[in-house]
């Protein structure tokens, strides 16, 4: 196993559940865990299709467990916390005989990370896969997974990618790391205030953590879930019986950023539901009164029920004799005369 550094100054962000509390910049580049093993080289995979308009991708890394290894993280589009802002990917750079990640954030503008060529737009400065144009994110159709069907604010600029030079180091300096330094305007672009990484972010690197096919002991660089579509809102659950497809969870709430945001807040300002009127007090009768009602109740249940007594056979043919009248015993069935009688 190797040897982790202790020299970790503060949790890393991918640990805030708060998705949408603004950091400074520098808080990001001075935070991280610092490893003497360099990462391993990004693998090769496919982006999956944009779910729908407004996501951004992010791609995918490699990162550190406290239980000594690095495990995969995938590439998700992702809805951003706010409209107008752009993902800076996490990196990791050699410094001090360690290397330590700086984690990624979402700002205004794509700051510096490391120079790594994450694809996908990201081949190592700034972000060339799309724009904001008001409220509404444009889509470079030569560096990602459009559906026209879908999403119709596109456009093809296939510039961006004639010079990219293909190289999988995922880190910056070091032995055979990528040879880069921040220019003034990407340290600018550090130094604004940002958003941290969102809960399905940090939500997403908890789950592949916990994944045994994502770690570079067991997959060897060729990690199980390279890339997903997207991540899963918390509150929506798969149904009962649903198959899982592999790489691939439910989606975010639907629509564009400011219409998730405004969906969220009509479901925080729902009025409560009414509780339901209190019992009217009813006036009780004495104790005296009440204990002889219950009293009396109990004696009621508990009291077997009262049968008559049974009679053997000679008492009940004695009494059905007496009620019949006499008649003559020698069997003419006709009723004795008597005086009287004509």
């Amino acid at each position: 196993m190797s040897r982790v550094s202790a020299a970790v100054l503060a949790a890393s962000l991918f640990t805030i559940p708060v998705a949408l509390l603004p950091l400074p910049a520098a808080a990001a580049v001075s935070v991280g865990i610092s490893v003497n093993v360099s990462p391993p080289a990004l693998p090769v995979y496919e982006q999956p299709a944009i779910p729908g308009p407004g996501y951004i991708w992010t791609p995918g890394y490699w990162a550190w467990s406290n239980l000594g290894y690095y495990y995969w993280v995938p590439g998700v589009w992702v809805l951003p916390p706010i409209v107008g802002v752009l993902w800076t990917p996490g990196w990791w750079g050699w410094s001090d005989g360690f290397y330590r990640w700086h984690p990624g954030y979402w700002g205004p503008r794509v700051g510096f990370y490391g120079g790594i060529n994450y694809g996908f737009g990201y081949f190592g400065t700034g972000y060339v896969g799309g724009y904001w144009r008001g409220r509404d994110f444009y889509y470079n159709r030569a560096v990602n997974h459009i559906n026209v069907t879908n999403i119709r604010n596109v456009y093809v600029n296939k510039t961006v990618i004639n010079n990219v030079h293909i190289n999988r180091t995922s880190y910056n300096g070091g032995r055979g790391g990528i040879v880069m330094r921040p220019t003034a305007a990407q340290r600018s672009y550090g130094n604004q205030h940002h958003y941290a990484p969102t809960s399905f972010q940090a939500r997403q690197r908890e789950m592949s953590e916990r994944d045994r096919g994502q770690r570079f002991d067991m997959n060897r660089g060729r990690p199980e879930a390279p890339a997903r579509q997207y991540m899963a809102h918390p509150e929506s659950r798969p149904n009962p019986g649903q198959p899982r497809q592999a790489g691939r969870v439910q989606p975010q709430q639907a629509g564009r950023p400011e219409q998730r945001l405004q969906q969220e807040r009509r479901i925080e300002q729902r009025p409560a539901r009414p509780e339901q009127s209190p019992r009217v007090n009813q006036p009780r009768p004495p104790v005296s009164q009440e204990r002889a009602v219950t009293q009396r109740r109990n004696e009621y249940r508990n009291t077997p029920p009262q049968r008559p007594p049974r009679q053997n056979e000679s008492q009940q043919r004695r009494q059905n004799n007496a009620e019949r009248p006499h008649q003559d015993r020698r069997g003419g069935g006709r009723p004795e005369r008597r005086e009287g009688d004509h």
